[in-house]
């Protein structure tokens, strides 16, 4: 990958939204730990846009004539369901004028207890010469990345892709590390040292899908 960019390396706010995140005991408040996950997508959005290109429009303010930067990337913001739906609103809170596409990735089991990414349902504008911010809470092994990527590549070569995540365990950050180009950056809040053998990050947080929307049923 071109770049990995480890927010938490650096103390700020984000330790605070992490740390409620994490924590049992305010973990029983579904709406806080959305909130928390919008609040990072903002912070994860606003260091994105320090890398996009900018262009130069003359507008007018009531005192005068100003030259103004905009972003002149044409952006898409794409996000692995359902977890990564809060995600998706606060990165798009940041920059509301991008195109949105939504893919569903998930673990399916064998009988042996092991499972394989699979993704179903796309819904996606055309990818060609954008710039994607593709984005998903949890980064365990990098597979529903990869995945994703993979039913992707159909709607067009972006040129720029962004990969987002709340938390990443350093095995899943080294497997996309060799996996991507360099036209690929990761942007995370936090990177944690381990996957368990269910490979769920450790100490990570728990399933932030059900922390988020409440726990499903298995089919």
């Amino acid at each position: 990958m071109k770049t990995i960019n480890h927010l938490s390396k650096n103390h700020s706010l984000i330790d605070n939204y992490i740390r409620q995140l994490r924590d049992i005991n305010t973990q029983g408040s579904s709406e806080l730990f959305r909130e928390n996950i919008r609040r990072i997508g903002r912070v994860l959005a606003y260091e994105i846009s320090k890398t996009l290109d900018y262009s130069y429009q003359m507008i007018s303010t009531p005192l005068a004539s100003h030259q103004q930067a905009q972003v002149s990337d044409e952006l898409v913001v794409i996000t692995i369901l359902r977890a990564g739906l809060p995600l998706h609103d606060g990165i798009l809170s940041a920059i509301p004028e991008a195109e949105n596409g939504f893919i569903s990735a998930y673990r399916k089991h064998d009988n042996n207890g092991g499972f394989e990414i699979e993704v179903g349902y796309v819904a996606c504008p055309s990818l060609e010469g954008k710039v994607l911010i593709l984005n998903d809470p949890m980064l365990a092994t990098g597979s529903s990345f990869e995945n994703a990527i993979n039913a992707l590549s159909k709607y067009g070569k972006p040129k720029r892709v962004h990969l987002a995540a709340v938390i990443a365990s350093q095995e899943g950050v080294d497997y996309l590390d060799q996996l991507l180009d360099d036209s690929f950056s990761l942007w995370v809040a936090a990177i944690d040292p381990a996957l368990n053998e269910e490979k769920f990050i450790v100490p990570g947080l728990g399933d932030a899908g059900d922390l988020s929307f409440g726990i499903k049923l298995q089919a």
